[in-house]
């Protein structure tokens, strides 16, 4: 009787285990919070989505899950870049918009701003200075540097200079 009660138990995880494989991504993509910006910074970071490259620091374009106009991706681990989401807590201290913070990217990188803090394993770069906040996350390993000045001219076509709301 007691094992009978263990293979009851035991089924429903299997069934569980099948369904959540059943449903992650067959290509490896990663899997992002997609931000749910006001129609005019949707507008925006759609333009930024059209005029993003297709490599950032040599490494090819591949978008995560959910796919969306306001997320892209690329390499594997993934550099994640994600349009309109909220203003960073740190980005409250004016030293920061002026790159007198220390963990301000001083001068910014070929023409646009970014707030740099240390996240998971990595570093999440955030624009200052732009009408929409874009949030880019790199690995660790990743040339960050690289990354920004890939980035920046898509940043500064499609995100017009100015303070976000």
């Amino acid at each position: 009787m007691n094992s009978f009660r263990h293979r009851l138990i035991g089924l429903p995880a299997l069934a569980l285990l099948i369904a959540t494989a059943g449903c992650s991504s067959a290509d490896g993509s990663a899997s992002v919070a997609v931000p749910s910006p006001d129609a005019t910074v949707t507008e925006l970071c759609r333009k930024l989505d059209e005029a993003l490259p297709e490599k950032a620091a040599g490494l090819s374009r591949k978008d995560p899950e959910p796919r969306s106009a306001l997320t892209a991706g690329w390499g594997n681990p993934e550099i994640i870049l994600r349009c309109g989401v909220p203003r960073p807590p740190k980005m409250i201290d004016p030293r920061v918009a002026e790159g007198r913070d220390p963990d301000a990217v001083p001068g910014g990188v070929n023409g646009v701003d970014w707030l740099q803090e240390k996240a998971d394993g990595g570093f999440r770069f955030t624009t200052a200075n732009r009408r929409v906040y874009v949030e880019v996350r790199v690995p660790e390993d990743v040339d960050s540097s690289g990354v920004l000045i890939d980035l920046a001219p898509a940043v500064k076509s499609a995100i017009p200079a100015g303070l976000a709301d």
